[in-house]
Parts: C-alpha cells; sequence; structure tokens
C-alpha cells in the first residue's frame, strides 16, 4: 500500500517539475528584404566577374564577344553603361542585329557610334539617348532612318541633348517631302514620307512648352512623357520603356549584382567650357557646330534627289541625241505595241 502510495507521488512530482520547465518559444524566420530569395545563376556570376574587369578586356571586346548570344551583349553593354565605360569601339563591338532596345544614356557614344549601331540593329522599339552630349541631331536622323520600328525615345536630360531634343522635333514628325519628279514611278519611300514613322512615346522630362505645343499641333499621334495608368493612356497601355522612373535596360540586369558596376575608377578628365551668362545655355560654337551638321544632315536627301534628276536628264538627252538610243528606244515601243494586239 505504502509502495502504492510512494510511486503516485513519484510520479506527479515528475508532472509537475515537466509543466514548471519553460515551454520554448517559436522563433519567427525573418527575411530581409534586400535578401535574395534564390542565389544567382552560373551565367549572373560570371557576367558579375567579368563585369569588375570589364576595363581589361575592351581591346579585345570583339574577339570575347564574337561568340555570345545577344542576351549576354546586352547586358555586358548595360555594364559598360553603369561603369562609365560606354562608347563607340564598346557599343559597337556589342551590337548584335536582334536587339529591340538600346540604352546608351549618360555613355560617351557620339553619332558615329549611334548610325553604326542603328544601321545594324534594324529591329530597335526603344532607344534612351539621354544625357548623351556627343549626339546630334545628325546621329538621330540616322537612327530614325534605320530603325523603322521605334516606338519609344528618350531624350534631355542635360543642357545640350535638350538642345540636341529641340533641333530633332522637324527629324521626329512624320511628314511629306516636296514632288519634283514627273511620274509616282519615280518617287522612292524617302520622297513619299520622312521622319519617325513608328514614334508613339516620347520621353523627355524638361521639354519646353514651345516643343510640347509643337508635338501636340502637328503630331498628337506622338505622346510626350507619359504616367503610368491602370487605363492606359488614349486607351493604350504605356510601356515600360516609356516610364521614366525605369532604366530601359533594368530588366537586363536585374539578377547580376550591383557590386559589378561600383567598382571604382579614375574619372577621365572633361574640358572645362567656358562660362556663360546662362549655365543651360551652350557656348556660341558648340551652337554654330550643332547647326552646321543639322543643315548637312537636312540637305543630304536633297541633294541626292538633284544628283537622281542630273542622272535622268543627261539620259534623256543622250537619247534625243543618239541615233543609235533613238533606234533602241523606237524598237522597244514597236515590240510593247505588238505584244498588246497580240
Amino acid at each position: 500500500m505504502e509502495k502504492e502510495k510512494s510511486a503516485a507521488l513519484a510520479s506527479s512530482l515528475q508532472k509537475l517539475h515537466l509543466d514548471s520547465e519553460p515551454k520554448p518559444k517559436a522563433i519567427k524566420s525573418y527575411r530581409s528584404p534586400f535578401e535574395k530569395s534564390k542565389p544567382g545563376s552560373l551565367v549572373s556570376l560570371c557576367l558579375g566577374l567579368l563585369g569588375r574587369h570589364f576595363e581589361d578586356i575592351i581591346l579585345d571586346l570583339t574577339e570575347i564577344a564574337a561568340n555570345f548570344p545577344p542576351d549576354i551583349r546586352l547586358a555586358m553593354a548595360a555594364i559598360a553603361r553603369r561603369r562609365k565605360l560606354l562608347n563607340d569601339e564598346v557599343i559597337i563591338s556589342l551590337a548584335e542585329s536582334s536587339w529591340e532596345i538600346l540604352d546608351i544614356s549618360g555613355s560617351e557614344v557620339s553619332d558615329f557610334g549611334l548610325a553604326k549601331v542603328a544601321e545594324k540593329c534594324k529591329f530597335l522599339r526603344a532607344v534612351d539617348i539621354s544625357q548623351c552630349s556627343n549626339i546630334t541631331p545628325f546621329g538621330v536622323s540616322e537612327l530614325v532612318q534605320h530603325c523603322r520600328s521605334l516606338e519609344t525615345l528618350r531624350c534631355g536630360g542635360c543642357p545640350r541633348s535638350n538642345y540636341t531634343a529641340r533641333r530633332c522635333l522637324s527629324i521626329l514628325k512624320p511628314k511629306l517631302n516636296d514632288v519634283e519628279e514627273e511620274c509616282w514611278e519615280d518617287l522612292d519611300s524617302m520622297d513619299i514620307a520622312n521622319g519617325a514613322q513608328s514614334l508613339r512615346w516620347l520621353v523627355w522630362p524638361k521639354i519646353d512648352d514651345d516643343s510640347r505645343e509643337s508635338l501636340a499641333a502637328e503630331c498628337p499621334r506622338i505622346i510626350v512623357n507619359p504616367k503610368p495608368s491602370p487605363l492606359g493612356f488614349r486607351g493604350v497601355e504605356v510601356p515600360n520603356e516609356a516610364l521614366p522612373g525605369i532604366a530601359l535596360d533594368d530588366p537586363i540586369v536585374k539578377d547580376i549584382d550591383p557590386k559589378t558596376w561600383e567598382v571604382c575608377r579614375v574619372a577621365a578628365p572633361r574640358a572645362i567650357l567656358p562660362s556663360t551668362h546662362n549655365p543651360n545655355e551652350l557656348p556660341m560654337a558648340e551652337r554654330f557646330r550643332l547647326a552646321f551638321v543639322e543643315r548637312e544632315a537636312r540637305l543630304a536627301p536633297k541633294r541626292a534627289k538633284n544628283a537622281r534628276q542630273h542622272k535622268r536628264r543627261a539620259d534623256r538627252e543622250w537619247v534625243m541625241r543618239s541615233a543609235d538610243a533613238k533606234s533602241i528606244a523606237l524598237a522597244s515601243q514597236l515590240s510593247k505595241s505588238l505584244h498588246g494586239r497580240s
């Protein structure tokens, strides 16, 4: 009897001891918002390593990038732009014909590099040339001429780029040229229509009132600085390429470590421009140079058309003066009439 009591007392004490022990609290898992959900892919890691040493491969970039797929080339161009290493040589070496976007904003790319890329990448839909002080209306004209599918253009961002954008309004607005040919068969596509025929979205943050009113009056199809809206703009959904808060090449490098383009680099010394009364105005010499380049680009199609007209006139004079040419012309007319009767 006593043994049963002692056993019951021991078991009750053991239960009391277990109940008195504090139960461990469940530890809630915390995930930092900056922590990636999964490790980067091998391709992203390799691109990050390559980007940190990008300046060491520039001289051999053409041979190195020859066997790379288009998306890898585009990612390398985005890294070079962020590292302030993007120039004509780099973008020409990386350009690939299947590209649909091109972001050279804030780079050293000039009219020459932009023209070469536009000539090769004819399917570009969105281009960012903002803060590019080396691009003039001539480069924009080459871009519009070769890339007929261009829908989104980003420009402005600095005084020189704003000046270029203002001078490019006549290039961007579609229009008919002066027709001086004798028949419709002599017209080519450049004579019938000119300008950015597919351009729909223009991102120009500091557009002046005159330029905005000119676009609204002469080409209302081009929407300036569209804002994101769930209902779209005029019934059309605004593409991500036309949203100013997102870099055009951000989706290309979203899986690459941002430390790749945070590598310290000694900035190249820039030439100090002479001070003017208004800091937003360009020097007089630069304005003359840009005006001359724009004039040459504007007169080039006219000169080519005049050359074709002179050639046709010379051919007609040769036909009128040469007996052999007359006989050939009469023979061709006779053969056409015989075929028509038959």
